[in-house]
């Protein structure tokens, strides 16, 4: 299969850095803004000003806002919030030709339905070859070249091999796997646990606290993950342990940095109010829990976090929950 053409759908920071990373794997790569203003900003100025300001876009890299235009790419990049991926795919649904590949980059789980993207994407998108694009990977380090390594999952061996090398160059390495199952829960999951990891440091919980957490918070995806049918290697690599110490190690992250203001004592709304990217921890967090109630599973971490972005319990108070839990042994729960 020949893959030079690579449309990435939408120009947030994310999506902005892995067009700027098609473009340096020599591949010809077209960019769907939503945004009118930043379709102009890259096409004129070369620079994403609204969200990924002060790095220098190739010149060969072009925005469009025309959608059906992107979907006649050799292979897609669907890069918008998880939220929205439903509504944006199915403006594709009528332009995209058969088995062409599709590659999801946006790590959630859709909170009005509790699925997967893979699943949003089969049912609005049935004509897609699908892929997985996850693991520990921040926009502007990405953008400006610095070297990154992720999760290319398919599960057709060729394709995702194909793929991994279209995308793929010196500096940024996608590692092939069939488990798309496991590549998007780590990614999902991960944006939950960092809200936790941003709460600790925002109450100034010490160090100690902050690696307790992150380590029964990686105990609490793997249960997730494998409960779900994930395979328990895929969730100690790159998409699942390698995203969890990257999200839950820096106020870079959106989902920690959120965390941190909450532990701070700002409210959730003041947070949000404040931003214009988009935080995937706070909506995945009640699918999560909803996920866990049904399938019978005891995630005290990302059922706190749940508790304190739905309002129904305050920061300090769910602290002081998880720290009154029975002392048992380790891997047991």
């Amino acid at each position: 299969m020949t893959i030079q053409t690579i449309g990435v759908v939408g120009a947030g920071a994310w999506g902005t850095a892995l067009a700027q990373a098609v473009t340096k794997s020599g591949r010809d790569a077209l960019l769907w803004a939503h945004e009118s203003e930043t379709a102009d900003d890259i096409n004129s100025a070369h620079e994403n000003r609204t969200f990924l300001p002060g790095i220098k876009l190739d010149p060969g890299l072009r925005a469009t806002g025309d959608i059906v235009e992107v979907a006649g790419q050799d292979a897609l990049l669907m890069v918008v919030p998880a939220q929205h991926m439903r509504a944006i795919a199915a403006q594709l649904a009528h332009a995209l030709p058969a088995a062409r590949p599709v590659i999801i980059c946006s790590k959630g789980i859709e909170q009005a339905s509790g699925e997967l993207m893979s699943s949003v994407l089969t049912e609005t998108l049935p004509q897609a070859s699908l892929a997985v694009l996850s693991g520990p990977s921040f926009a502007a380090e990405v953008a400006r070249g610095l070297p990154a390594a992720l999760t290319l999952a398919c599960e057709d061996e060729a394709l995702g091999q194909s793929l991994a090398h279209a995308i793929g160059h010196a500096t940024f390495r996608p590692y092939w796997s069939q488990d798309v199952l496991g590549a998007q829960i780590g990614g999902a999951i991960k944006n939950v646990l960092a809200i936790a990891a941003g709460i600790v440091v925002g109450k100034k919980l010490g160090a100690n606290a902050h690696a307790g957490l992150t380590t029964r918070g990686f105990s609490e995806m793997v249960r997730f993950g494998t409960a779900l049918g994930a395979r328990a290697e895929t969730l100690t690599g790159l998409s699942g342990l390698g995203d969890l110490i990257l999200t839950c190690g820096s106020p870079q992250s959106r989902n920690m940095s959120l965390g941190i203001a909450l532990g701070e004592g700002k409210t959730l709304d003041e947070v949000l109010g404040a931003r214009r990217s988009v935080s995937e921890g706070v909506y995945t967090a009640s699918a999560v829990a909803g996920i866990a109630d049904s399938q019978g599973l005891d995630l005290p971490i990302c059922s706190a976090v749940h508790g304190v972005v739905s309002g129904a319990v305050g920061v300090d108070q769910a602290i002081e929950a998880l720290l009154a839990r029975p002392i048992r042994a380790e891997h047991d729960t």
